[in-house]
């Protein structure tokens, strides 16, 4: 049983770790920290070593000048940075949906240029302390030199920050984020699902006579690691998890259901632990999260209001890119095994089928409308038709079908369209050869 708690501090590792990189707060508050830090160790180098014959030299006076000059300034455009991280923040929620506001919220360099700026102000108002009052005095040799170097570095850093949220929001870097964050989901779900051990023919037993682990509090599931939960449970228990990464559980819901009941109370208390409830939906252990943006997007594209076809088409060839690497990247299957004939159940978890309906049947129905949308959805899923029968995964193949056919009859049945237009259209969708421009004769 030693190897619970190095787990369970492992999960709340991963949760505080995830928290932390989506805080406005805690990477600029370490790095306000490490500057007041520097202030008090380069004033007592200069107190105890100097004066040294390298560094700016100047008196005290100038000394006083530059470091109230910097400070003013530096605290001046923290505030002009705030103004531009709300203002993207704006633009995001209305142009993009509310939920890919987190992407710039987690931008590491937003908020190192934030910390920077106020960790300048802080050094050199710290700084200004080790001073002495003789004006004609020679200043602190260290200190200033320091002072000047983070200031020339606030600079290039907000130049670097400018560069980066004026191509942050465009929707191409948008989506592309998204995109490449879910990757990584995938690519840590299949090593995850590969461990596994899958186990077939198990009976369900009768959780009636068992016990029910309820939910400790209202949010969103972001973790439940099955080799945590079959770890803290005796030998021969059946374990079945009744939510997945990405759901919503209220109070007092059944969280988790075990069979038969464990000998020591402690148990249930690791169990309830094993599954971590959040505030805020993420994106740990929850693909399904990352589709809900991209589609977002493209239906806030292709609403009336916007009306911007071209960033739906955008975000479904995206989605065609995903899809490729989830469709052949193992999936974690609803029953595996443990050591000593553990089981967990896992009845709720999406399957790769429920994936494709989340991607492409929002857009479908409401890109039927755009012609051009719905082109590129009918390439996407071709292309994905012919990439699950290339590697074997011939049973999405349906699920696949089925999004195509109703795209199909959806465009065909919009009176609107002329009639070579929709021949157009079905030939990209059902003949042999797409005649797409950009492919070879």
């Amino acid at each position: 049983m030693t190897i619970v708690p190095r787990s369970w501090m492992q999960l709340r590792f991963a949760a505080g770790t995830y928290r932390f990189r989506e805080s406005l707060f805690g990477l600029p508050a370490l790095i306000v920290l490490a500057g007041a830090v520097v202030a008090e160790v380069s004033g007592y180098i200069d107190r105890t070593v100097g004066p040294f014959s390298w560094g700016l030299k100047m008196n005290s006076n100038a000394a006083v000048w530059l470091l109230s000059t910097v400070a003013g300034a530096t605290i001046t455009t923290a505030g002009v940075v705030f103004s531009l991280t709300v203002v993207s923040l704006q633009l995001a929620s209305s142009q993009f949906s509310p939920r890919v506001m987190r992407s710039f919220i987690r931008d590491r360099v937003s908020q190192t240029v934030i910390g920077m700026l106020v960790a300048t102000f802080v050094y050199c108002v710290l700084t200004l302390r080790h001073i002495g009052a003789d004006e004609a005095a020679p200043a602190p040799t260290i200190s200033t030199t320091l002072a000047v170097a983070l200031a020339v570095a606030t600079v290039v850093l907000i130049i670097a920050y400018l560069n980066r949220l004026a191509h942050g929001l465009q929707v191409g870097e948008v989506v592309r984020s998204i995109a490449s964050e879910a990757e990584m989901v995938i690519s840590s779900a299949g090593r995850s699902a590969h461990r596994e051990i899958r186990a077939e023919g198990v009976p369900e037993p009768d959780f009636d006579e068992g016990t029910t682990v309820y939910a400790p509090r209202d949010g969103w599931v972001t973790q439940a690691p099955a080799e945590l939960v079959l770890a803290v449970v005796p030998a021969g228990t059946v374990v079945r998890l009744e939510t997945r990464p990405g759901a919503y559980i209220h109070r007092g819901e059944p969280l988790l259901r075990v069979h038969p009941t464990p000998d020591r109370a402690a148990t249930l208390r690791l169990l309830e632990s094993a599954v971590e409830i959040s505030d805020a939906r993420t994106m740990q252990e929850d693909v399904d999260f990352a589709l809900r943006q991209l589609v977002d997007i493209a239906l806030r594209a292709l609403s009336q209001a916007i009306n911007d076809p071209t960033t739906a088409t955008e975000v479904v060839l995206r989605l065609g890119s995903l899809l490729r690497t989830l469709l052949i990247t193992d999936s974690p299957a609803p029953v595996i095994a443990g050591p000593e004939n553990r089981i967990l159940l896992r009845p709720w978890i999406l399957s790769p089928e429920e994936y494709i309906d989340h991607a492409f049947e929002q857009i479908r129905q409401a890109g039927s409308a755009q012609l051009h949308v719905a082109t590129a959805l009918a390439r996407v899923l071709r292309m994905l038709l012919d990439y699950v029968s290339e590697h074997d995964r011939t049973e999405y193949v349906p699920a696949l079908q089925y999004q195509l056919r109703l795209l199909v009859d959806a465009v065909v049945d919009r009176p609107e369209f002329h009639p070579e237009d929709v021949e157009r259209f079905r030939a990209v969708a059902e003949s042999a050869t797409d005649p797409a421009e950009h492919r070879l004769s």
